[in-house]
């Protein structure tokens, strides 16, 4: 079986994740037997190319424009045609509202499917200009994907198209991180210790990052963020007003790095306060790693990753108080952090792998390729008795 996914950004220009999830998925269904290419836009290419991931195909189309947070490319249509030609069924990821125009205008009639990672939320104004289109698109689709049952109940838009949802947790395969050397955990100890509050993700407006250091103010233990990204000079400014000696931001690391600083921390501290976030990879990332979570209680994937006082501890969003006594809390109870940990990674074991995952897609792009079939020789059948 031949699998398009598409979505605008990809390995190796972006690191966020929509683009793990994609790849989680390409690389868990390759047992089963599905060959992956990924179909995305690239400002470093020039012209489209051909880039590779691990097995899988990346076909990249060069990006002309950007409007609000959405590449376009003025060549893409075609190639797009020809890489839908190829696949037995195509897997949108969503939202990209440049998709909708290439699924209308050249998806060649094949099956298809959207995994809806995400409400758009910041460009409000916007959405009511795109919101005809993106029902087209997404009422079109043979099914839609939600990533947890939180998200489908308190999204209106899924709430639309709900005979279609089913629901698959996104998983992660741990054989697909590296292992970290003890030559860089040993300078990852000698540079941040150990016990420390772990961020890592794109530093961007709903992350909440604000909130984490309010909450850092006077704190007996560090935190370290891990990543970059728009609001990262506003965010190291903030720091300084606050005088926080007990933060550090690293950059973006590499993926053993990052594992690296996984093995060493305490907990994950994830301030995400708006629906923005509708998951959390590096909830799971610490999960799988045992470690205990904090989060905040928005109403998506987040809260299903996170069980307050089973893997970890939810507080309400946006609430610098409540984050910091939760902290607290997992500093001074090692015992609790130790529970919280183990939980958090038996829930892991039970809900978020990749071979679940990506046995769940597997098994629905079987159905709606088949419901394809089963159509088009029903209507071979009706023309040849018309």
């Amino acid at each position: 079986m031949r699998v398009l996914h598409v979505f605008k950004t990809y390995f190796p220009d972006s690191f966020g994740g929509i683009e793990q999830v994609i790849r989680q998925i390409a690389l868990a269904a390759q047992p089963l037997g599905v060959e992956s290419r990924v179909f995305t836009l690239s400002r470093a290419a020039k012209s489209p190319r051909i880039v590779r991931d691990t097995g899988i195909t990346v076909v990249q189309a060069p990006a002309h424009l950007d409007l609000a947070s959405t590449p376009m490319s003025l060549s893409a249509l075609n190639l797009f045609r020809e890489n839908a030609r190829w696949a037995d069924v195509i897997h949108y990821h969503f939202p990209w509202p440049f998709a909708d125009l290439l699924h209308l205008f050249g998806n060649e009639h094949k099956p298809s499917i959207v995994t809806y990672h995400s409400d758009i939320v910041r460009q409000r104004v916007l959405l009511e200009f795109y919101r005809p289109l993106m029902r087209r698109f997404i009422g079109s689709m043979d099914a839609v994907v939600a990533t947890s049952p939180n998200y489908l109940e308190s999204s209106e838009t899924l709430q639309m198209f709900r005979k279609k949802v089913e629901v698959i947790p996104i998983g992660l395969d741990e054989l697909s991180y590296p292992r970290p050397s003890p030559e860089r955990v040993a300078y990852w100890q000698n540079k941040v210790g150990e016990d420390f509050f772990l961020f890592v993700g794109v530093i961007r407006y709903y992350k909440g990052l604000h909130i984490l250091l309010e909450a850092s103010v006077g704190a007996p233990f560090q935190v370290v963020i891990v990543g970059s990204g728009p609001l990262e000079v506003g965010l190291r400014e903030k720091a300084e007003q606050l005088k926080l000696k007990n933060v550090h931001f690293l950059g973006a690391v590499s993926e053993e790095d990052k594992m690296a600083l996984m093995g060493l921390c305490r907990a994950v501290a994830f301030p995400s306060h708006l629906r923005s976030e509708a998951y959390g990879v590096t909830l799971l990332e610490g999960a799988m790693k045992g470690k205990p979570l904090i989060s905040s209680e928005i109403g998506t994937g987040s809260s299903y990753i996170n069980r307050d006082g089973d893997t970890g501890i939810v507080v309400p969003p946006a609430d610098p108080r409540e984050f910091r006594l939760a902290m607290d809390r997992i500093h001074e109870d090692s015992d609790l952090a130790m529970s919280l940990g183990r939980n958090a990674r038996a829930r892991f074991d039970a809900v978020f792998t990749a071979n679940s995952m990506a046995l769940s897609y597997f098994r629905l792009y079987s159905r709606v390729q088949n419901r394809q079939t089963a159509r088009a020789d029903m209507k071979c059948e009706t023309n040849r008795h018309g």
